[in-house]
């Protein structure tokens, strides 16, 4: 699956089965805050947000950002992951 950055819109993008899904983001105070996962019903149940949702966490990290959520979906994978969550860096804080 090809997961596709949209800096302008804030987005992480993917079309799976002729379906568009996305994960929307804000960025502020040194955190990345996924604000909506959204997944049409069809390809739902395929792992799509959990990747969608992983590479925005990914990016988040790599970027020296802390992750949070407000989305539901992204605020389980948090609980689920803490490896997200765990990093010792300060908020701002560029990493290395």
């Amino acid at each position: 699956m090809e997961i596709l950055h949209n800096q302008e819109q804030r987005q992480f993008v993917t079309e799976t089965d002729g379906a568009t899904a996305h994960v929307s983001y804000k960025i502020h105070s040194g955190m990345l805050d996924i604000k909506h996962t959204i997944v049409p019903k069809e390809p739902e149940g395929k792992g799509i947000a959990s990747a969608l949702v992983k590479e925005t966490y990914d990016y988040a990290l790599s970027n020296g950002l802390r992750p949070m959520a407000t989305c539901s979906y992204a605020k389980s994978r948090l609980a689920k992951h803490p490896e997200y969550t765990n990093k010792n860096f300060k908020e701002g804080e560029e990493r290395a």
